[in-house]
């Protein structure tokens, strides 16, 4: 089975353009966990745009509560310490993920949207790997369908990979003939990651639409999604949301 976990950061980001706490996060990542969802994923930043460290602390207690749920952090290991947001891996040490997910996002990017160049950024990923590794953290590295990128993840101790997915994405939407081959791409990606033995994980704009191809990609363990489910939940009720995305990376 593939698993879902659920992005709350946009949840987040509407919170966040009123004072107070609503919509709550907790209680929204209740509700994904209670229609089914096997994770719940957050991305915090240095500035706090959508998920505050302490939305990670009480998610983490959250997914604490349940068996077979899955949390996990996402972020740039690199962002400085800024506030009381005190830097992505200090953050995940605190709170015990089940993975931490490495991401090379700057702090003026809008969005993730490029994987990581291991040739320039893997001699500094190693600590932070070694030191995620040594509290049983699962790690896994933002990644573009690059067979060679996806080697030097393997030997800088990795334990998974995301694919990136927004070209693939975006191709599905225009309805590009080059989907075909960008999906080709990510499939023998895939099947370079099974041979090395690191796990599959993907995101980014993956939706109904374009999920039901995807879901079909060799090896594929979890999907990350929260703009498009947010957005879908917003019509048809957030536990409405989960299920259909469950449903449909189930084939049905």
């Amino acid at each position: 089975m593939i698993a879902l976990s659920v992005n709350l950061n946009k949840i987040a980001l509407i919170r966040n353009s009123r004072e107070g706490n609503f919509p709550d996060v907790e209680a929204h990542g209740r509700v994904c966990l209670d229609a089914g969802a096997q994770g719940i994923t957050v991305h915090p930043r240095p500035d706090q745009r959508h998920i505050r460290p302490g939305d990670v602390r009480a998610l983490a207690a959250l997914c604490r509560e349940r068996q077979d749920v899955e949390f996990n952090i996402e972020g740039n290991p690199f962002a400085a310490h800024m506030g009381d947001y005190p830097g992505l891996v200090e953050l995940a040490l605190e709170n015990q993920p089940d993975q931490c997910t490495l991401v090379p996002d700057s702090n003026d990017q809008l969005t993730s949207d490029h994987g990581f160049n291991l040739k320039l950024d893997g001699p500094r990923l190693v600590p932070q790997i070694v030191k995620l590794k040594n509290a049983g953290i699962r790690v896994s590295l933002f990644m573009e369908p690059d067979l060679e990128q996806i080697s030097l993840a393997k030997d800088i101790g990795a334990d998974r990979i995301e694919l990136y997915t927004g070209p693939y994405a975006e191709a599905a939407a225009k309805q590009n003939p080059e989907v075909d081959s960008i999906f080709a791409t990510h499939c023998a990606a895939a099947e370079h990651a099974l041979q090395l033995g690191l796990g599959i994980n993907a995101g980014h704009d993956l939706n109904l639409v374009n999920l039901p191809r995807y879901r079909t990609l060799p090896g594929l363990q979890e999907v990350s999604i929260g703009h498009a489910l947010t957005v879908d939940a917003i019509g048809m009720g957030l536990e409405n949301a989960v299920k259909a995305y469950l449903d449909c990376l189930a084939g049905n």
